[in-house]
């Protein structure tokens, strides 16, 4: 859906959205395409790509913040989906930042011997908590599923993760009443000025900490992927973080939109697509948004 499209609905135009943003046009959901259908076609590629079955499966995680039906878990529900009849299924709740937390668990689970392959799941149809007339928040949000599988290797893959959670601003990103009120439905809301704000003052130097914990010098990095909230946001991190010309910045986000725990693993996939990064290269990812909060770290592309 390009921007002149949203705005049939939107109070906007095109010009202004792209200029705020930098998005182009984003991806919504099929009426009765599921979040749970989504994740398994996300699922089913990254399996293929790892070379694995289900039925390799120890555990599988998935990030997300509109699971709008709660039991069965999306998760089980997902693995009975594959055929991963024997793994273990959990939940996460963290927007944005969902799948970078997670994939954090499924890296401490390998690492520490608990599990052998985790299947970690970013997954979000932002479409069924924004409203469509809302000129705040409409034009940014997509849907969305990616995953990567988290296996053994003879060398690390991963630096270790930086994560923290500013609870001051726990209201900036929120929904407008809880689902068990009944009367309108509940939409989410966001204080995108603060978010702004905030990410630069926070999340850019926690990039660098992410770096210097990684042992990973700026000018060396493979490949920047960011949460794909907005490209203005993007290019001043990458400027702030002093990356060298040869350095990929994702830069997904004009294409797909903001798909929210979806973002990060989307973003990584169209940068391996361009085939300007391989086999070996370092990517520093970091998810960040509702809570306030954020996760990244760098890992060695598979």
């Amino acid at each position: 859906m390009d921007n002149a499209e949203l705005c049939r609905t939107l109070d906007s135009t095109p010009e202004w959205i792209e200029t705020r943003s930098g998005i182009r046009e984003r991806r919504f959901a099929a009426p009765d395409e599921t979040l749970e259908q989504m994740a398994v076609a996300a699922s089913g590629k990254a399996l293929a790509q790892a070379g694995i079955g289900p039925e390799d499966l120890d555990f599988v995680l998935i990030a997300t913040m509109t699971n709008l039906r709660h039991a069965p878990p999306l998760s089980a529900r997902i693995a009975r989906s594959l055929g991963a009849d024997r793994a273990a299924a959990l939940d996460t709740s963290a927007a944005c930042s969902g799948f970078c937390h997670t994939l954090a668990i499924a890296s401490d689970m390998v690492s520490a011997g608990s599990a052998r392959h985790v299947l970690v799941i970013g997954a979000d149809r932002m479409t069924d908590i924004v409203q469509r007339t809302d000129r705040g928040s409409a034009f940014l949000f997509a849907d969305g599923a990616g995953a990567v599988v988290v296996g053994p290797s003879d060398q690390p893959g991963f630096g270790p993760v930086v994560r923290r959670t500013d609870s001051r601003y726990v209201d900036s990103v929120w929904m407008t009443a809880p689902w068990s009120e009944g009367g309108e439905r509940p939409w989410l809301r966001i204080d995108g000025r603060r978010i702004f704000r905030w990410a630069m003052d926070e999340v850019a130097p926690a990039a660098e900490e992410m770096l210097r914990v990684a042992g990973v010098a700026p000018d060396r990095l493979g490949t920047f992927v960011p949460h794909q909230a907005n490209v203005r946001m993007i290019e001043l991190m990458a400027d702030r973080l002093g990356l060298g010309p040869e350095t990929v910045v994702a830069r997904d986000v004009v294409h797909t939109g903001n798909t929210s725990a979806a973002s990060v693993p989307l973003a990584l996939d169209a940068v391996l697509a361009e085939g300007r990064v391989g086999r070996g290269d370092t990517a520093l990812l970091i998810g960040f948004g509702a809570g306030l909060s954020f996760a990244g770290q760098v890992v060695v592309l598979p």
